[in-house]
């Protein structure tokens, strides 16, 4: 066989393999927040805990580097509209709306919603999420679709991009999620980031039927016979992800490397910027990461622009004819909400009423 046929040999195996991956992985779409996540059958295990078990790392760095952390701290207080995950969308002539921020993880403690958001949902005729129906086939559909947004089909490899240490950690990771470390010569680095951000206890969960809220959100609307929309396709998705610079997506894998053992912690750590309302610092404290790591604060740019920004007003498109017609309720990742291109401004932008309820 020569060099190219087994070339392609390998990444025919290394896709099947990523069907797997992505139906426990989802679609991400920010670092440490995962997307919406079809979760395997429900395991007899009593072992699984309810929520992961992790350190807040942004209190830490309050402690270990207090500069660093007030930078933290000023950053996110000049961004706008983070004092609440839950707004009231309103326009003349029609029942309010509701716009809801989530965190795309299953940890018990945001699975749950708060009671004036719950109340919303409960009497919304329309339920929309980032992206809907994410099973297991849809997702490798997605994949079947664009095997060159996962895996390098230009001659480039990951090993010759970073360092021999580095790259012997993203094999065992690779490894550990079921794929042969090899071919982690082939896959792009979002998709090593995207595994990243997915700890052991997070995985014993989903397969213990725990899921995250947007699954629930999805399942209850439609047990109610509530019309569900996704507000963008899992093609779409990947898309995005992928078209992140390469040379950025290495520069977060750097970063993403050094903190690969400390994956509860960085959960942990949003989770509690989520808890407290303090999602406008979470950007802020990514470049803090990045930072410490050697990385410069352009390795967030593509990231920015294209996760956030670029979604955002793409979000809002689809989302404008839900809050045009009245009684919606669309739930997304709280990160694009604030900010001059959040969701929040854009639909005030737009010409809706838009306050804060909790």
């Amino acid at each position: 066989m020569n060099r190219y046929a087994k070339r392609n040999t390998e990444r025919s195996r290394t896709m099947k393999r990523l069907r797997l991956i992505l139906s426990v992985a989802a679609l991400a779409s920010t670092p440490g927040f995962a997307g919406a996540v079809e979760t395997v059958p429900p395991t007899a295990s009593a072992a699984v805990p309810m929520q992961c078990s992790g350190k807040d790392m942004l209190a830490e760095m309050a402690a270990t580097d207090p500069a660093m952390h007030q930078r933290v701290v000023d950053e996110a207080s000049k961004l706008e509209n983070t004092e609440a995950i839950l707004w009231k969308v309103e326009k003349a002539g029609v029942e309010p709306s509701y716009l809801f921020g989530t965190i795309h993880i299953s940890d018990t403690r945001v699975t749950k919603l708060p009671e004036k958001a719950k109340a919303a949902f409960d009497q919304a005729k329309t339920v929309a999420l980032e992206v809907v129906g994410t099973s297991q086939a849809a997702v490798a559909e997605a994949m079947g679709k664009s095997p060159q947004l996962m895996a390098y089909t230009d001659g480039q490899t990951l090993d010759a991009q970073i360092t021999p240490e580095e790259f012997a950690k993203v094999q065992g990771l690779v490894s550990k999620a079921g794929m042969p470390g090899e071919a982690a010569k082939v896959l792009k680095p979002w998709l090593i980031n995207m595994l990243l951000s997915f700890s052991d206890c997070q995985k014993q969960q989903m397969a213990a039927g725990i899921e995250a809220l947007d699954t629930q959100l999805e399942k209850a609307a439609i047990a109610r016979g509530a019309t569900v929309v996704g507000l963008e396709t899992a093609q779409g998705q990947l898309e995005a992800m992928a078209s992140v610079p390469n040379d950025q997506q290495i520069q977060l894998l750097k970063s993403g490397l050094v903190y690969a053992d400390r994956t509860d912690d960085m959960i942990e750590t949003l989770v509690q910027m989520y808890l407290k309302r303090n999602t406008g610092a979470t950007m802020a404290f990514q470049k803090a990461l990045n930072e410490k790591t050697g990385q410069p604060p352009s390795a967030l740019e593509g990231f920015t622009k294209i996760l956030l920004v670029d979604r955002n007003a793409t979000m809002r498109d689809a989302a404008k004819p839900l809050f045009d017609k009245g009684n919606a309720f669309v739930a997304v990742g709280a990160l694009h909400l604030s900010g001059k291109t959040g969701l929040v401004a854009l639909l005030r932008d737009a010409g809706f009423t838009v306050t804060a309820v909790e």
